[in-house]
């Protein structure tokens, strides 16, 4: 029986980045978040294929680059697992996400589109930066 994959990933094809990059990307802020942890298993190449449509050479790739950062390691006959973690996740961390997801739902209904929403983000991550100093 297969076990289901832990996470769902997208590709959005009209993001100018490449396809592996994009898998890469969304393996690490997994990890950030906690969504992944050692020992989890990560999609099959051929659960992404069926998922959305993706050469099979490309997730190899987006593998051997994760594997090569020593994020992951593959298993013949098993699959994909995560080796080590890239950060500690706070235990407010849920919290955080709703008050975020709560600015955003403000932020939207405001007029504010995606665009306009990272820009926000982006001034108030640096601006915060310089408050730490």
């Amino acid at each position: 029986m297969e076990s289901e994959p832990t996470i769902q990933f997208r590709l959005d094809r009209r993001s100018g980045v490449p396809a592996y990059r994009q898998v890469v990307d969304q393996v690490r802020q997994a990890l950030r978040l906690g969504i992944l942890r050692p020992g989890d298993q990560i999609p099959t190449v051929r659960d992404w294929v069926k998922q959305i449509a993706i050469n099979p050479n490309t997730v190899h790739r987006a593998y051997r680059d994760l594997e090569a950062q020593g994020l992951t390691e593959g298993r013949p006959g098993s699959g994909t697992f995560i080796r080590r973690t890239l950060s500690k996740v706070p235990d407010q961390q849920p919290q955080l996400q709703q008050q975020l997801e709560k600015w955003m739902r403000a932020a939207r209904a405001a007029g504010l589109g995606d665009e306009a929403i990272v820009a926000l983000v982006a001034e108030a991550t640096e601006s915060s930066k310089k408050e730490e100093v």
